[in-house]
Protein backbone atom coordinates (compact mmCIF):
# COMPACT_ATOMS: atom_id res chain seq x y z
CA UNK A 1 0.00 0.00 0.00
CA UNK A 2 0.66 3.51 -0.52
CA UNK A 3 0.16 6.55 1.17
CA UNK A 4 -0.04 10.15 0.53
CA UNK A 5 -0.02 12.72 2.47
CA UNK A 6 0.70 17.02 2.68
CA UNK A 7 -2.42 17.84 0.29
CA UNK A 8 -3.87 21.51 1.09
CA UNK A 9 -4.77 24.49 0.10
CA UNK A 10 -2.70 27.21 -0.32
CA UNK A 11 -1.84 30.40 -2.18
CA UNK A 12 -0.80 30.80 -5.38
CA UNK A 13 3.28 31.45 -5.64
CA UNK A 14 3.36 29.39 -2.17
CA UNK A 15 5.00 25.81 -1.74
CA UNK A 16 3.79 22.18 -0.56
CA UNK A 17 5.55 18.74 0.64
CA UNK A 18 3.70 15.89 -0.65
CA UNK A 19 4.63 12.45 0.86
CA UNK A 20 4.54 8.76 -0.30
CA UNK A 21 4.98 6.36 2.08
CA UNK A 22 5.27 2.52 1.44
CA UNK A 23 3.27 0.40 4.21
CA UNK A 24 3.96 -3.49 3.66
CA UNK A 25 6.53 -3.61 1.27
CA UNK A 26 9.64 -1.86 0.31
CA UNK A 27 10.53 0.73 -2.30
CA UNK A 28 14.06 -0.64 -3.16
CA UNK A 29 12.97 -2.50 -5.97
CA UNK A 30 10.44 0.22 -7.41
CA UNK A 31 10.18 3.47 -9.55
CA UNK A 32 8.13 5.80 -8.01
CA UNK A 33 6.12 8.38 -10.06
CA UNK A 34 3.45 11.62 -9.07
CA UNK A 35 0.34 11.66 -10.84
CA UNK A 36 -2.27 14.21 -10.92
CA UNK A 37 -5.82 14.57 -11.89
CA UNK A 38 -7.98 17.19 -12.13
CA UNK A 39 -12.03 15.77 -12.14
CA UNK A 40 -13.06 15.45 -16.09
CA UNK A 41 -9.44 15.33 -17.37
CA UNK A 42 -7.14 12.89 -18.09
CA UNK A 43 -4.21 11.53 -15.33
CA UNK A 44 -0.99 13.32 -16.13
CA UNK A 45 2.10 12.40 -15.15
CA UNK A 46 3.98 14.81 -13.20
CA UNK A 47 7.03 13.28 -11.87
CA UNK A 48 9.36 9.90 -11.38
CA UNK A 49 12.38 8.77 -9.59
CA UNK A 50 14.56 5.60 -10.43
CA UNK A 51 14.93 3.22 -7.59
CA UNK A 52 18.24 5.05 -6.12
CA UNK A 53 17.33 8.12 -7.10
CA UNK A 54 20.00 8.31 -9.42
CA UNK A 55 17.19 9.64 -12.42
CA UNK A 56 14.14 11.55 -12.60
CA UNK A 57 12.15 13.20 -15.33
CA UNK A 58 9.56 16.07 -14.86
CA UNK A 59 6.81 16.95 -16.73
CA UNK A 60 7.16 20.17 -18.69
CA UNK A 61 4.43 21.99 -16.52
CA UNK A 62 6.18 21.35 -13.27
CA UNK A 63 10.16 22.04 -14.64
CA UNK A 64 12.09 23.88 -12.29
CA UNK A 65 9.33 24.03 -9.97
CA UNK A 66 9.24 20.41 -8.24
CA UNK A 67 11.63 18.07 -6.93
CA UNK A 68 10.90 14.47 -6.58
CA UNK A 69 13.73 12.97 -4.17
CA UNK A 70 13.23 9.83 -2.03
CA UNK A 71 14.96 7.94 1.16
CA UNK A 72 14.80 4.45 0.70
CA UNK A 73 15.77 4.09 4.27
CA UNK A 74 12.40 5.21 5.11
CA UNK A 75 10.53 3.96 2.31
CA UNK A 76 9.14 7.55 1.36
CA UNK A 77 9.61 9.34 -1.43
CA UNK A 78 9.05 13.45 -1.48
CA UNK A 79 7.62 15.53 -4.19
CA UNK A 80 8.50 19.36 -3.04
CA UNK A 81 6.09 21.77 -5.08
CA UNK A 82 7.28 25.48 -5.29
CA UNK A 83 5.83 28.52 -6.82
CA UNK A 84 2.60 26.67 -6.96
CA UNK A 85 -0.23 27.97 -9.65
CA UNK A 86 -3.28 27.49 -9.95
CA UNK A 87 -3.43 25.26 -12.47
CA UNK A 88 -1.68 22.72 -10.13
CA UNK A 89 -4.76 22.29 -8.36
CA UNK A 90 -5.05 18.61 -8.92
CA UNK A 91 -5.71 15.27 -6.84
CA UNK A 92 -1.60 13.49 -6.43
CA UNK A 93 -1.39 10.33 -6.55
CA UNK A 94 2.27 8.40 -6.26
CA UNK A 95 2.46 4.99 -7.96
CA UNK A 96 5.32 2.31 -7.57
CA UNK A 97 6.35 0.52 -10.73
CA UNK A 98 8.48 -2.96 -11.04
CA UNK A 99 12.32 -2.16 -11.69
CA UNK A 100 15.02 -4.05 -13.90
CA UNK A 101 17.42 -1.36 -13.38
CA UNK A 102 18.11 2.19 -11.18
CA UNK A 103 19.20 4.32 -14.17
CA UNK A 104 15.19 5.15 -15.69
CA UNK A 105 11.44 5.55 -14.60
CA UNK A 106 8.37 5.97 -16.55
CA UNK A 107 4.98 6.57 -16.32
CA UNK A 108 3.60 3.67 -17.45
CA UNK A 109 3.52 0.11 -16.17
CA UNK A 110 2.45 1.11 -12.61
CA UNK A 111 1.64 -1.87 -9.98
CA UNK A 112 0.79 -0.21 -6.72
CA UNK A 113 -1.13 2.91 -6.12
CA UNK A 114 -1.96 5.45 -3.14
CA UNK A 115 -5.20 6.88 -2.83
CA UNK A 116 -4.94 10.46 -3.47
CA UNK A 117 -4.10 13.98 -2.07
CA UNK A 118 -5.76 17.03 -3.03
CA UNK A 119 -3.95 19.89 -3.58
CA UNK A 120 -5.97 23.40 -3.77
CA UNK A 121 -3.88 26.41 -4.81
CA UNK A 122 -6.25 29.47 -4.80
CA UNK A 123 -6.11 33.18 -3.19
Amino acid sequence: QLLESGGGLVQPGGSLRLSCTASGFTLDDYFITWFRQVPGKEREGVSCISTTGRYSNYADSVKGRFIISRNNNKDTVLLQMNRLKPEDTAVYYCAAGGASNDYTCDYRGMDIWGEGTLVTVSS
